[in-house]
Formats: C-alpha cells, structure tokens, sequence
C-alpha cells in the first residue's frame, strides 16, 4: 500500500471509530482588537469586517450593551450634544454614538505610526468632504519628498478614500482609505483611517459640531 492509500486507510478508521476531525471553519471568530465573540460574515468583495458584529443574536440585548461601557461616551463629555466621537489609539477603534443616542456604531480604524505624530484631547468635526482631495504637509513632505503636491478627490491612490470629516486641528482627520492593509496598525502621519465602506456608513450620520475625543 503506498503512502497516500495508507493516509486514506487511517483517515477512514477514524471516522469510522467515532473520532471527528476538527473543523476549524466552524469555530467562534475573536475580534483580535476587542476580544469580543464576532458573528455573520463579510458578503465578497467587501472588507474583512463588513456584516460582522458582535452581539449575540440569541442573547439579551441588554446583557450585551456592558461590553463596551468602558469606553462609553459619558466618561468623556456631559451630554451628547450633536454626538460623539471617542478615538481609541490602544485598542485602535473607533466609536461613534448619535446625538439622539439612538445610534452607536464600532469600528476598527488605523492610527499614527508614531507617539510625535499622536495628537490626544478633545476637538470637533468643522467640516465633511466627499471624494476629498489630499495636499500633503510640509512635515510631510519632508519626511517623504518623493509625496505629490496634490492627489485630486476619487483618485485610486488618495490615501483619504471616499469620505473625509475634518476636525478642528488642522491637518488631522477622520477618512476612509483604500489601502486596507492599513486598517488596524500603526500607519497614518496623525489621521485616523476607516474601511472605506465604514467611513461611508459613518459619513452621512456625523453633523458638523460632533464631539471628539482621541484617547
């Protein structure tokens, strides 16, 4: 018997002995960023976290609201006035909750690759742009000539994706991105990056004079 009759043979005496083999597919996915169970799946062609969220739809709602009360917006600011923002550089993740409190959204965003880059404390969104266009900075620029002068709005190499919400600290932002990859590490020059199909939902909710805390 050669060797792969013999792996057959082996294989086949398991299953028949009542020995299942794993089945890797089937185990409960970690949020890596939140260490929550995460459910459901991204349909394709989107990003890797596009339909997942993590509640358990056969729980109580209410039981699962208290995972992220450590990072709830009332530790920051007394009312939510127009909504709020909490940017989380340790856990690399954004939070958003609606002025109304009805809405609150989670999403895994990238951060700066440096702690001089890092800017902390509270600002506001001061403007939103659609396909916006990307000037480098001067201390950009010296870190890297080589950058363009300009990257028009839509182009597929603007590093500020499809949406952009300004805040009231020139040159730092909240946008989407189309290299994912960037997602979750250590990669912009001060913004916070968003999926594209994240800052897209994100978008149309944020009024200007929403709150914001990076932390």
């Amino acid at each position: 018997m050669d060797g792969t009759a013999s792996r057959r043979a082996f294989l086949g005496g398991l299953i028949a002995g009542g020995l299942a083999l794993p089945r890797l597919a089937s185990a409960q996915a970690i949020d890596p960023t939140t260490g929550q169970a995460v459910y459901g799946s991204a349909a394709a062609g989107q990003a890797p976290d596009v339909g997942v969220y993590q509640i358990d739809p056969t729980k109580d709602s209410r039981r699962n609201l208290s995972s992220f009360r450590n990072r709830h917006w009332s530790e920051f600011y007394p009312s939510l006035g127009k909504g709020v923002i909490l940017a989380d550089i340790s856990s690399r993740a954004l939070h958003y909750w609606s002025g109304d409190g009805n809405t609150y959204l989670l999403f895994p965003s990238s951060i700066p690759v440096s702690e001089e880059l890092t800017k902390r404390g509270r600002t506001e969104v001061v403007r939103k742009a659609e396909n916006p266009t990307w000037t480098p900075t001067p201390s950009m620029r010296q870190r890297d000539p080589s950058l363009p002068q300009r990257v028009e709005g839509g182009a597929p190499d603007n590093p500020l994706g499809v949406y952009a919400l300004y805040l009231s600290w020139p040159a730092y932002l909240i946008h989407g991105t189309h290299d994912t990859r960037k997602i979750g590490r250590k990669s912009s020059s001060g913004c916070y990056g968003l999926y594209n199909e994240h800052i897209a939902r994100l978008y149309p909710l944020v009024e200007i004079g929403t709150q914001v805390t990076i932390f």
